[in-house]
Protein backbone atom coordinates (compact mmCIF):
# COMPACT_ATOMS: atom_id res chain seq x y z
CA UNK A 1 0.00 0.00 0.00
CA UNK A 2 1.67 2.78 -1.08
CA UNK A 3 0.50 6.17 0.27
CA UNK A 4 1.89 9.65 0.05
CA UNK A 5 2.35 12.34 2.78
CA UNK A 6 0.51 15.02 0.83
CA UNK A 7 -2.41 13.23 -0.34
CA UNK A 8 -5.81 11.71 1.40
CA UNK A 9 -5.71 8.04 1.19
CA UNK A 10 -7.92 7.23 -1.74
CA UNK A 11 -9.24 4.17 -0.23
CA UNK A 12 -10.64 5.97 2.66
CA UNK A 13 -14.31 4.78 3.94
CA UNK A 14 -15.68 7.78 3.72
CA UNK A 15 -15.66 10.30 1.03
CA UNK A 16 -14.62 13.94 1.72
CA UNK A 17 -17.61 15.57 1.49
CA UNK A 18 -19.53 13.18 3.86
CA UNK A 19 -17.17 13.35 6.54
CA UNK A 20 -17.81 15.46 9.46
CA UNK A 21 -17.33 19.29 9.43
CA UNK A 22 -15.16 18.95 12.58
CA UNK A 23 -13.04 15.92 11.62
CA UNK A 24 -12.22 17.94 8.13
CA UNK A 25 -11.36 21.16 10.28
CA UNK A 26 -8.88 18.84 12.61
CA UNK A 27 -7.26 18.25 9.38
CA UNK A 28 -7.40 21.70 7.90
CA UNK A 29 -6.21 22.93 11.31
CA UNK A 30 -2.78 20.95 10.70
CA UNK A 31 -2.75 21.54 6.89
CA UNK A 32 -3.03 25.28 7.50
CA UNK A 33 -0.22 25.72 10.47
CA UNK A 34 2.03 23.04 8.65
CA UNK A 35 1.86 25.67 5.03
CA UNK A 36 1.73 28.93 7.76
CA UNK A 37 4.75 27.37 9.52
CA UNK A 38 6.93 26.97 5.78
CA UNK A 39 6.10 29.99 5.22
CA UNK A 40 7.53 31.51 8.16
CA UNK A 41 10.51 29.28 8.35
CA UNK A 42 11.54 30.33 4.66
CA UNK A 43 11.40 34.53 5.14
CA UNK A 44 14.47 34.67 7.37
CA UNK A 45 16.58 32.98 9.78
CA UNK A 46 15.01 33.83 13.00
CA UNK A 47 14.71 31.84 16.17
CA UNK A 48 11.87 29.25 16.89
CA UNK A 49 10.30 31.55 19.31
CA UNK A 50 10.20 34.10 17.21
CA UNK A 51 8.43 32.14 14.38
CA UNK A 52 6.09 30.90 16.24
CA UNK A 53 4.95 34.83 17.58
CA UNK A 54 4.58 35.58 13.99
CA UNK A 55 2.53 32.85 13.07
CA UNK A 56 -0.17 34.13 15.68
CA UNK A 57 -0.95 36.50 12.90
CA UNK A 58 -2.22 33.41 11.32
CA UNK A 59 -3.55 30.75 12.75
CA UNK A 60 -5.40 32.37 15.67
CA UNK A 61 -8.90 32.42 15.53
CA UNK A 62 -9.25 35.90 15.27
CA UNK A 63 -6.71 36.20 12.23
CA UNK A 64 -8.53 32.55 10.71
CA UNK A 65 -11.82 34.65 11.08
CA UNK A 66 -10.32 37.53 8.79
CA UNK A 67 -9.19 35.68 6.04
CA UNK A 68 -12.21 33.76 5.67
CA UNK A 69 -13.29 37.12 5.46
CA UNK A 70 -11.45 38.10 2.18
CA UNK A 71 -11.72 34.62 0.78
CA UNK A 72 -15.35 34.37 0.52
CA UNK A 73 -15.21 36.52 -2.59
CA UNK A 74 -12.64 34.16 -4.84
CA UNK A 75 -15.13 30.79 -3.21
CA UNK A 76 -17.23 28.80 -5.33
CA UNK A 77 -20.49 27.74 -4.69
CA UNK A 78 -19.24 24.04 -3.56
CA UNK A 79 -16.74 25.92 -1.31
CA UNK A 80 -19.03 28.09 0.62
CA UNK A 81 -21.36 25.58 1.29
CA UNK A 82 -17.96 23.59 2.82
CA UNK A 83 -17.22 26.89 4.84
CA UNK A 84 -21.38 26.77 5.95
CA UNK A 85 -20.78 23.16 7.54
CA UNK A 86 -18.35 24.02 8.84
CA UNK A 87 -19.58 27.37 10.50
CA UNK A 88 -22.85 25.27 11.52
CA UNK A 89 -20.59 23.07 13.01
CA UNK A 90 -21.50 22.56 17.13
CA UNK A 91 -17.91 21.21 18.74
CA UNK A 92 -19.42 20.92 22.35
CA UNK A 93 -16.92 23.58 23.77
CA UNK A 94 -16.64 26.98 23.90
CA UNK A 95 -14.07 29.23 23.24
CA UNK A 96 -12.23 30.64 25.92
CA UNK A 97 -10.20 33.44 24.81
CA UNK A 98 -12.85 34.70 21.75
CA UNK A 99 -16.24 35.32 20.28
CA UNK A 100 -18.03 32.19 19.57
CA UNK A 101 -18.52 33.60 16.27
CA UNK A 102 -15.13 34.38 15.43
CA UNK A 103 -14.55 30.97 16.39
CA UNK A 104 -16.82 29.68 14.21
CA UNK A 105 -15.52 31.32 11.09
CA UNK A 106 -11.97 29.83 12.06
CA UNK A 107 -13.48 26.31 12.25
CA UNK A 108 -15.37 27.25 9.07
CA UNK A 109 -11.89 28.22 7.72
CA UNK A 110 -10.12 24.59 8.84
CA UNK A 111 -13.21 22.77 7.53
CA UNK A 112 -12.49 24.46 3.81
CA UNK A 113 -9.06 23.41 4.27
CA UNK A 114 -9.37 19.86 5.31
CA UNK A 115 -11.83 19.45 2.67
CA UNK A 116 -9.66 20.68 -0.19
CA UNK A 117 -6.90 18.71 1.03
CA UNK A 118 -8.98 15.36 1.29
CA UNK A 119 -10.30 16.30 -2.40
CA UNK A 120 -6.70 16.00 -3.33
CA UNK A 121 -7.15 19.98 -4.30
CA UNK A 122 -3.78 21.29 -3.13
CA UNK A 123 -3.33 23.69 -6.20
CA UNK A 124 -6.56 25.24 -4.95
CA UNK A 125 -5.57 25.52 -1.19
CA UNK A 126 -2.26 27.50 -2.64
CA UNK A 127 -4.51 29.72 -4.62
CA UNK A 128 -6.39 30.87 -1.39
CA UNK A 129 -3.15 31.51 0.56
CA UNK A 130 -1.81 33.88 -1.78
CA UNK A 131 -4.42 35.88 -0.65
CA UNK A 132 -3.60 35.12 2.92
CA UNK A 133 0.34 35.49 2.37
CA UNK A 134 0.08 38.76 0.14
CA UNK A 135 -3.50 40.21 0.66
CA UNK A 136 -3.01 42.83 -2.22
CA UNK A 137 -4.18 40.12 -4.48
CA UNK A 138 -7.59 40.07 -2.47
CA UNK A 139 -10.25 41.31 -4.77
CA UNK A 140 -10.99 45.18 -3.76
CA UNK A 141 -8.31 45.74 -1.13
CA UNK A 142 -6.01 48.48 -0.96
CA UNK A 143 -2.28 47.67 -0.95
CA UNK A 144 -0.98 46.64 2.30
CA UNK A 145 2.06 45.32 3.78
CA UNK A 146 1.25 41.12 3.95
CA UNK A 147 0.72 39.45 7.22
CA UNK A 148 4.59 38.51 8.21
CA UNK A 149 6.26 41.60 6.20
CA UNK A 150 8.18 42.35 9.62
CA UNK A 151 9.58 39.37 9.64
CA UNK A 152 11.02 40.03 6.27
CA UNK A 153 12.32 43.11 7.26
CA UNK A 154 13.97 41.46 10.81
CA UNK A 155 11.59 42.82 13.55
CA UNK A 156 9.45 40.70 15.55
Amino acid sequence: MKHSLFEFPEQAKIPPGQMSPLVLAYIGDGVYELLIRQHLAALANHRPNQIHRLATQYVSAKAQSAILERWLPLLSEEELNMVRRGRNAKSGSTPKNTDVLVYRHSTALECLVGYLYCMGRQNRIGELMEYVLDPTKAPGSTPAEPLGAEAERGGV
